[in-house]
């Protein structure tokens, strides 16, 4: 029996990439799916709007828009998806990120030659032999390197990338909801991370094209590389610190609404 896939792309205030990341959805990729769901985060812009129009206009692609309830950020957008991949009975979820930095034509070699069933996790690196960068600073690709081996240290494995917007999992291992204590922010996939290396997951790291041109970005560099340092070290120092309650704000439960039309 083909497996059910997902694929989950979150979305805040993309409405200038969301469509340049739906046209990735070619014939050689779109045989691959099941479905697709667009998690909104409560854009503040025209990204639902022009999700939905995308969605009218494409009856060959099975697209489900989603708004989160609340602005849960991009770690609770991924709670948001993992839980619907659980309940809705999918085997695999591929998380691709919005902005249009990375591209599923990367995961398609892995997809064709089923290694993907090997693997928990595939995780996308952007600092392998073979991934291929553009406009992204070397300021900012010597930083991330340098997170790499502190993680790898911290750890014990090779980390080759902190977190990328290409990622798949394997659902089964989401189904204990380890995750949902996890940051609902950018550090969400550190703690992904770190799951990986306590509950013996079986990850593998692969190539991928990273772009940034219009993309505009909501981290603050200085306090984003100090917390994601820490919880490194802690981890390091503890794995069971793995198991903590990471939020500010505990939320029971991480809803969405389906959206259908444009409101």
């Amino acid at each position: 029996m083909k497996e059910k896939i997902l694929v989950f792309i979150p979305g805040y205030n993309c409405e200038k990439q969301i469509i340049r990341v739906l046209n990735q959805f070619d014939e050689k990729v779109k045989k691959y799916f099941t479905d697709i769901i667009f998690v909104n985060n409560r854009s503040t812009d025209n990204t639902e709007k022009v999700v939905l129009n995308f969605k009218k206009n494409s009856k060959d692609l099975n697209i489900k828009v989603l708004r989160n309830n609340e602005n849960y950020n991009l770690g609770g957008s991924h709670k948001v998806a993992f839980n619907y991949a659980i309940e809705n009975g999918y085997d695999y979820i591929i998380v691709l990120h919005g902005d249009d930095q990375g591209d599923i034509h990367d995961l398609l070699p892995y997809l064709e030659n089923k290694e993907y069933k090997n693997h928990d996790c595939l995780l996308g690196s952007r600092f392998l032999k073979d991934s291929k960068l553009i406009g992204y600073s070397k300021f900012r690709i010597f930083g991330n390197k340098i997170f790499n081996i502190i993680y790898s240290i911290c750890i014990g494995k090779k980390i080759k990338d902190l977190g990328s917007g290409l990622n798949m999992y394997k659902t089964d291992i989401l189904k204990s909801n380890f995750y949902h204590k996890f940051p609902d922010k950018l550090t969400f996939n550190c703690c992904m991370l770190f799951a990986a290396d306590y509950y013996n997951h079986d990850i593998k790291f692969f190539p991928l094209s990273w772009r940034e041109e219009d993309q505009i970005s909501n981290v603050k560099m200085f306090s984003q590389s100090k917390i994601t340092l820490l919880i490194a070290l802690k981890y390091r120092l503890n794995k069971k610190f793995v198991l903590s309650e990471f939020r500010d704000k505990k939320i029971t439960e991480y809803t969405a609404k389906e959206i259908d039309e444009i409101e």
